[in-house]
């Protein structure tokens, strides 16, 4: 399989009351197509900077982050933009569904900004809300939906303008046990039909149990890198 990103010596540092805080301290990591890895990690071990920094959302301190033969920190604030509503998917815990807007709409905004034509934005977004098991609900506004009905609208959305990867900050933090299952599984079917690249940030172990890869990190380290068969 090909690597989408390749990550070497990566470090982000802080200074903290004239300390250097290490928060990701030299990481080295591949991410091939077609992944669904979970990235975990107790509190502050650094799994959302690192997130941060693949989403072009946090400076490098040093160390490269290539995203297909593109090195992220030679980017200025304006070609990150682009980068990011070009190639990147997010899912956030706390859904980040605009609320006048309809599920089609919120699926269609990313499509609308990079000029996709309308016809086919609608077909897409009603596509894609179909697969997450929202066709009877497109019309509805986040108000209005439930907080696992609003995180599929944001599963749907990030995969919208066909990403080269999503990422997935603690997507399932607020839902309870039977929407986190349902969401798994059809991010599973998605990564699945559409050879989807998902990076997740989690603490819920029932992220872990669905994952093809579990990346554990540690004081801005990678202490194990399983591959399950």
């Amino acid at each position: 399989m090909d690597s989408i990103i390749k990550i070497t010596d990566l470090y982000k540092t802080y200074t903290e009351s004239e300390i250097d805080v290490h928060a990701v301290n030299g990481i080295n990591l591949n991410i091939e197509v077609g992944e669904f890895t979970a990235i975990v990690g107790p509190s502050g071990s650094g799994k959302t900077t690192l997130l941060n920094m693949l989403g072009g959302l946090d400076t490098i301190t040093s160390g490269k982050i290539i995203v297909d033969h593109t090195d992220l920190s030679t980017l200025s604030a304006s070609e990150l933009i682009e980068y990011r509503m070009k190639h990147i998917g997010f899912v956030f815990q706390s859904y980040n569904l605009i609320p006048v807007l309809t599920a089609l709409e919120n699926v269609e905004f990313v499509m609308n900004l990079q000029g996709v034509p309308k016809i086919e934005r609608i077909k897409r977004s009603i596509q894609l809300l179909t697969d997450v098991g929202l066709a009877d609900r497109i019309d509805s506004r986040p108000a209005h939906l439930s907080g696992g009905q609003q995180q599929r609208v944001a599963v749907a959305r990030a995969l919208a303008s066909k990403p080269r990867f999503i990422l997935a900050d603690e997507p399932t933090a607020n839902l309870d046990s039977a929407s986190t299952e349902n969401l798994l599984d059809i991010m599973l079917n998605l990564n699945e039909k559409e050879n989807a690249t998902f990076i997740f940030s989690t603490h819920d172990q029932r992220v872990v149990n669905k994952a093809k890869r579990v990346i554990t990190i540690e004081d801005g380290k990678i202490i194990s890198d399983i591959k399950k068969q």
